[in-house]
């Protein structure tokens, strides 16, 4: 039994980075074909800002997904599980549904689908963390750290929260005024925090952070 469970902690992050690959590829093909078809976002008025703003989002939201995946699966081992084949798929279709209502008259629930892409993001890599420490192969890393609590995890609980809140107060008052704007602006900093955080993370690792 040894000898297969270290053939699929050899194999798997190659399988897995491959279907990842696959549904990154077709979210950001699906992004840039919305780019493409939405003519509204190359004139000056405010559903071009709505709908920059939702862009820059969305691309973020496909570059971290794909850091977070990179950073694990090449730093650290674990014995993988059928789910941590099937997250991706999940992921993906989250992704396509968040580019597919992208505008400005469904932005509340847009917003909402964001939370949960960002809540379900933070579970899986916390869910991966938490074996990969339980791996020998590990330690070098997770000795430096201690295991994380639920203190850890307030910034990710209070955007995750906030998005929710804000987007359903959006999604059934029609409102498209400046609330929404901080919405969107504040949904990128959050994004642009965790993907800060991916990148400490990584230098950390390898030894140059």
């Amino acid at each position: 039994m040894d000898t297969i469970r270290n053939r699929a902690k050899e194999r798997f992050p190659m399988v897995l980075l491959t279907l990842l690959s696959i549904v990154q590829a077709l979210a950001l093909e699906f992004l840039w074909d919305h780019v493409r078809h939405r003519t509204e976002l190359f004139e000056f008025s405010g559903v071009a800002l709505f709908g920059w703003l939702q862009i820059a989002a969305s691309l973020n939201v496909i570059i971290l997904i794909w850091l977070m995946y990179a950073g694990m699966l090449m730093r650290f081992r674990w014995t993988p599980t059928v789910t941590d084949s099937i997250w991706p798929f999940f992921i993906g279709l989250i992704q396509f549904l968040m580019i597919e209502i992208m505008g400005p008259e469904k932005i509340g629930l847009w917003i909402i689908v964001l939370a949960l892409i960002y809540g379900t993001t933070d579970f899986i890599n916390h869910r991966a963390m938490k074996r990969a420490r339980t791996d020998s192969a590990n330690h070098e890393f997770f000795d430096r750290y201690l295991p994380a609590t639920l203190r850890d995890f307030i910034p990710q609980i209070t955007m995750v929260t906030t998005l929710i809140m804000a987007g359903t107060w959006i999604w059934s008052s029609g409102y498209h005024g400046w609330f929404t704007i901080c919405a969107l602006v504040g949904s990128l900093i959050g994004l642009g925090y965790e993907t800060h955080k991916a990148a400490r993370y990584w230098n950390v690792s390898m030894g140059t952070g």
